[in-house]
């Protein structure tokens, strides 16, 4: 089972490639879901109104089994693909990138398109921070104000990341657990009298 995927930190933006008159503008995003990629292809055509083209690949989920690959009017297989490629050399996922294209007179014919959207994807991917991210659950755990202790101490030792805490007599704690973590603190509560716990993801 999966516990961790390969992603970038944060959004890079105009990398430019000039090709015999023709710019190519680069852009890379982490997106979680199908709105934020439709927001960001949203936001680059509004940014690029001019532009000829803006074709681009996505890949989405843990093994990027979400994936698109799109050539925007260039010929069939010369503007996604390479851009896919590139995520794929990566290994990462819950990436987009764009390369947007004003023509500049010139043709490139389909191996130059290759190469400038390969190279352009490239040189984005390149600039931008490939993390590791883990995966998470988050665990809601209901138990009597004077086992406060003992549950914090428990989750401090999974390193739990406390997201909400409610303290009356019954105190309810919410927090993220890593998946690679689940089964041993699931173990550890069952152990516990007084407490009811789950998983909500």
């Amino acid at each position: 089972m999966l516990f961790e995927y390969k992603t970038i930190e944060k959004p890079v933006e105009n990398v430019l490639l000039k090709e015999k008159g023709s710019k190519f503008i680069g852009f890379a995003y982490p997106v979680n879901n199908e709105e934020e990629l439709k927001n960001t292809l949203e936001k680059i055509r509004t940014e690029h109104p001019k532009a000829t083209h803006h074709c681009y690949a996505f890949r989405l989920g843990l093994n990027g089994e979400n994936y698109r690959a799109n050539d925007d009017g260039e010929p069939s297989g010369s503007a996604g693909l390479p851009i896919y490629n590139q995520l794929l050399a990566n290994e990462i996922t819950n990436v987009i990138v764009i390369v947007v294209r004003y023509y500049g007179g010139t043709k490139l014919g389909v191996s130059g398109l290759v190469k400038a959207y390969k190279e352009c994807a490239k040189l984005s991917l390149e600039e931008s921070h490939i993390i590791t991210k883990e995966l998470e659950a988050a665990l809601e755990i209901h138990f009597n104000f004077d086992q406060q202790n003992v549950i914090f101490t428990l989750l401090s030792k999974y390193d739990a990341k406390v997201v909400h805490f409610d303290a009356n007599e019954q105190c309810v704690v919410t927090a993220s657990v890593k998946l690679s973590q689940k089964e041993s603190i699931s173990d550890k509560l069952s152990e516990m009298q007084h407490i009811i716990f789950k998983f909500k993801n």
